[in-house]
């Protein structure tokens, strides 16, 4: 290994002044310059290099929130803080303001309240929305992804669905009328009341029908054989023509008989009595429905 003079007697040049100093009397800047006694500047504390320090952020045994969406959430709204897997919101919320993280799932029951469901926290996303019976929701995805997973709409209801940023999408929208469907037509037949015109249900005549309370049965009418006949419910056998009056509770109609699209809807009320089905125009063509 080659070995060095110490220089004790020699002369060395600055490298930054050019002036000449006696070697042994010379120092070394941090930045590697060879510099005399006068001109020595220690290094300024502001130029680092630093040490790096981590800022933990992850931890040891940790319990983060399961992504799942039937774990616990928050739902505020005008009426309180709903917390739970499934929210299942009382009919008397007016409104949701504001998610922690994101709908998870959310019921709105059957009492026929309107909500407007914004999500703008965090995802701003709607899980999956579930609108039971006769409502009127207004959903809204305004933040993040911003989008709505699915939205199930049961019987005849009312949705906005509307994604505003982010991927601004709307997964699916699947809309199920929990409706029974009679097909009605009219032709000769025998039934209780004799042999003439009869209503046809479902190609049976005047069959005896059972109609379960809470759930609703229409009566389709749009066959050209229904023209005159418009069908209609009583308590009284053969109705009017029975000496009884027309039920109306729960009964909508549209249309003309015998036209496309015509029909009689009944949703079957809560202790409903025995009703019968009639046309208003000609006696005898109907027949018996049980609300058991």
């Amino acid at each position: 290994m080659a070995k060095f003079g110490r220089g004790k007697h020699s002369y060395a040049i600055s490298d930054r002044s050019g002036f000449r100093y006696l070697y042994r009397d010379m120092r070394k800047e941090w930045n590697g310059l060879l510099v005399g006694p006068d001109e020595y500047e220690p290094k300024q504390p502001q130029l680092g290099p630093f040490r790096t320090v981590s800022d933990a952020q992850a931890l040891k045994d940790a319990r983060p929130q399961n992504p799942d969406l039937n774990t616990p959430f928050l739902v505020k709204t005008t009426n309180g803080i709903f917390s739970g897997a499934k929210a299942e919101l009382p009919s008397s919320i007016d409104n949701l303001e504001a998610l922690v993280a994101g709908i998870g799932s959310v019921v709105i029951p059957d009492a026929n309240p309107t909500y407007d469901t914004q999500s703008y926290v965090m995802t701003g996303s709607v899980g999956s929305v579930e609108i039971n019976n006769e409502n009127s929701a207004s959903v809204t995805g305004i933040a993040g992804t911003s989008a709505v997973g699915t939205v199930t709409i049961t019987n005849d209801n009312t949705a906005s669905i509307t994604g505003l940023a982010g991927t601004s999408a709307v997964g699916s929208v699947t809309i199920t009328a929990n409706i029974t469907t009679y097909a009605v037509t009219v032709a000769t037949g025998t039934n209780s009341y004799g042999t003439g015109n009869k209503f046809y249900i479902d190609g049976s005549v005047s069959p005896t029908l059972n109609l379960s309370e809470g759930s609703t049965y229409r009566f389709d009418q749009s066959d050209s054989s229904n023209s005159t006949h418009p069908l209609r419910f009583s308590t009284t056998a053969n109705g009017s023509h029975g000496g009884g009056s027309e039920y109306t509770t729960g009964v909508t109609t549209n249309g003309t008989p015998g036209s496309s699209g015509a029909y009689t809807q009944i949703t079957v009320a809560s202790g409903a009595p025995t009703l019968y089905y009639y046309c208003t125009n000609h006696s005898g063509m109907g027949g018996q429905a049980n609300t058991p």
